[in-house]
């Protein structure tokens, strides 16, 4: 199996347990992901390997716990712009935060928290979501990136139309070329998938599925 060129990272989005079935936001088939994501990093196809990890403080904004009277999933505005509620996850420091132990992650450079901020909701590797002011600080990761000379990024990981999407999107947003290898992704649920495809096609991502 050929390897990339060292101008192509990968980056695998959010593979952690609270992502799969029994986890507590558990996404639409989750853990299929993990054998495929696992032979590609025992593979070593990539000279770059990178991995975010959703991070939350206990009492996060983005957890429906937070506020009184709301259930997960509901929508409110925080800062400004929609905010969907979820069910608290990726607690820092507990088992399902963990990146997913059936993953060899031996061949990762970086490890990139985020949605550690606790008035910030953070999707993708590259901005969080937007925070007070209307604005989407960077992560830094573009910059990470740039300085080892990748030109372009190939996203997967959990969840499909949401922090693997918005990874690839920003990802697009900051110059770099983006296949978004979908086989090796799943969504919070497959209604999203449809309008996932549009957003990444409007992008300018590539589809590898």
């Amino acid at each position: 199996m050929p390897t990339f060129p060292d101008t192509t990272a990968l980056v695998v989005v959010d593979v952690q347990p609270d992502f799969m079935p029994g986890g507590s936001l558990a996404c639409h088939e989750g853990d299929a992901v993990v054998p495929g994501i696992d032979a590609l990093l025992r593979a070593r196809r990539y000279r770059t390997v990178v991995a975010t990890q959703d991070w939350h403080p206990a009492g996060h904004a983005s957890f429906a716990s937070t506020h009184p009277g709301r259930r997960p999933f509901e929508s409110i505005e925080l800062h400004g712009h929609p905010q969907t509620l979820w069910p608290d996850h990726c607690v820092q420091g507990t088992p399902g935060a963990a990146l997913d132990p059936r993953v060899d992650w031996t061949a990762l450079d970086l490890v990139l928290r985020k949605g550690s901020n606790p008035q910030v909701d953070s999707y993708s590797g590259f901005r969080e979501n937007f925070g007070p002011g209307g604005i989407r600080p960077p992560t830094g990761l573009a910059g990470w990136l740039r300085e080892r000379g990748i030109g372009e990024v190939h996203v997967c990981g959990l969840a499909r139309d949401y922090c693997v999407l918005w990874t690839a999107q920003d990802a697009a947003a900051a110059g770099f070329g983006v296949r978004f290898l979908w086989e090796l992704t799943r969504p919070v649920t497959p209604a999203g998938d449809a309008p996932t495809r549009e957003a990444l096609l409007a992008a300018g991502v590539a589809i590898d599925a």
